[in-house]
């Protein structure tokens, strides 16, 4: 039984109808304190035993991207950690990466609260938060305070960019760069957010001009040593994803991270926010979890036939299953993201999903997670 979802959940959700901001932040606090003291010895037998229980290490599930190791191909997405206050003990949940932020060059609160909803019927949550977050400057102490050197990583970590709200559209770039200058020394990999919906005007960087002026700037500085990715959203129309990926092109981008929440409503079941008693077509904000899977999934698609797999995709968005995430990977990512179904499902889904991929590979005779991307198009194209 998973006394997870069967007792906690249900005590949280509906028993003491918990905040979920306040939850995430309780949850974030008791993380940092065990980054803090992970070299306490209560604290390691903690943290390795939570390793053993959440963990699965199998050579099957390594692959190598960017010239990175990846123990695994599932990682926990940006959002959760955004001060990358717990960025060294990710690994002992089970993930094979973590991406840090969004963080922003300047320290800034977030919007007004309430920000952050469950949606249970639909096994989503609704959030505004605004990249609430205490800075690049701030996030770049913690990681070298809690680094023995840049090259100490118990697993890969990727660190989410976001524009200042207070920063002009037309500074995006520079906000942008700060930011990278910062980080760049503790980061595998990074990540151009363009698509959260919670920053005015944020979405209209992800036009091909925009985006060119703030990638030009960020691989100046680059200069091709750290991998730049672009995070799109799911809400995209093909052509305007088709004009980013010749601008991945022009730009030499990594990858692409499809995708961010979706502002769409239709097909939800949740009709009322009861916390506001708002309808949910009144309330702003992203949407993430189940309504976005099947989008996400058809963007990966396309952009993997588009570039002829040529582009690493990172998938991400309402996986909450091995078939979830096998779905993903044989549409064609090459590593996939794990946050809304975090909380809906427990610590255990990791070990779950990735046992099931296992299963997966087992009954497609396949020795390495990366045989296994895109195969769905491979198969379709063999069979024409």
């Amino acid at each position: 039984m998973d006394i997870y979802k069967s007792a906690i959940r249900p005590f949280l959700f509906d028993g003491i109808k918990a905040d979920p901001e306040w939850m995430h932040d309780r949850v974030i606090h008791s993380l940092d304190w065990l980054d803090r003291n992970r070299a306490r010895p209560g604290v390691k037998q903690i943290l390795e035993q939570l390793q053993k229980s959440t963990g699965l290490q199998d050579k099957r599930l390594q692959q190598q991207l960017w010239g990175i190791d990846f123990p695994n191909p599932l990682g926990l997405a940006a959002g959760f950690d955004k001060d990358g206050v717990a960025a060294h003990i990710w690994s002992n949940f089970g993930f094979g990466f973590a991406e840090m932020g969004t963080v922003t060059f300047h320290p800034q609160p977030g919007n007004p609260r309430p920000r952050l909803f469950r949606l249970p019927q639909d096994f989503a949550v609704l959030n505004r938060m605004g990249f609430n977050n205490h800075g690049a400057e701030v996030m770049a102490q913690r990681l070298a305070e809690n680094n023995n050197s840049p090259t100490f990583r118990p697993i890969p970590l990727g660190i989410n960019l976001g524009k200042s709200k207070i920063t002009p559209l037309e500074s995006a770039a520079a906000d942008y760069l700060n930011s990278f200058r910062l980080l760049k020394a503790w980061g595998d990999y990074f990540v151009v957010n363009v698509s959260s919906p919670n920053t005015p005007g944020l979405r209209s960087l992800q036009d091909a001009a925009q985006l060119g002026l703030i990638l030009d700037a960020l691989q100046q500085e680059n200069q091709g040593r750290k991998p730049i990715l672009v995070k799109i959203a799911p809400d995209l129309e093909w052509e305007a994803i088709v004009n980013i990926l010749d601008i991945a092109q022009t730009y030499q981008l990594a990858g692409i991270i499809a995708t961010n929440t979706t502002i769409r409503r239709d097909g939800l079941k949740t009709q009322i926010i009861a916390k506001t008693g708002k309808s949910i077509v009144e309330e702003a904000g992203g949407i993430s979890g189940l309504p976005v899977r099947d989008r996400s999934t058809e963007i990966i698609r396309f952009i993997y036939q588009q570039t002829q797999g040529q582009l690493p995709i990172i998938g991400v968005g309402g996986i909450f299953t091995a078939e979830d995430a096998w779905e993903k990977i044989i549409a064609g990512a090459s590593l996939i993201q794990v946050y809304t179904s975090w909380i809906y499902e427990g610590i255990g889904i990791v070990n779950h999903i990735l046992a099931g991929l296992l299963q997966k590979m087992a009954k497609h005779d396949l020795n390495s997670i990366s045989e296994a991307r895109g195969s769905q198009l491979s198969a379709r194209r063999g069979s024409d």
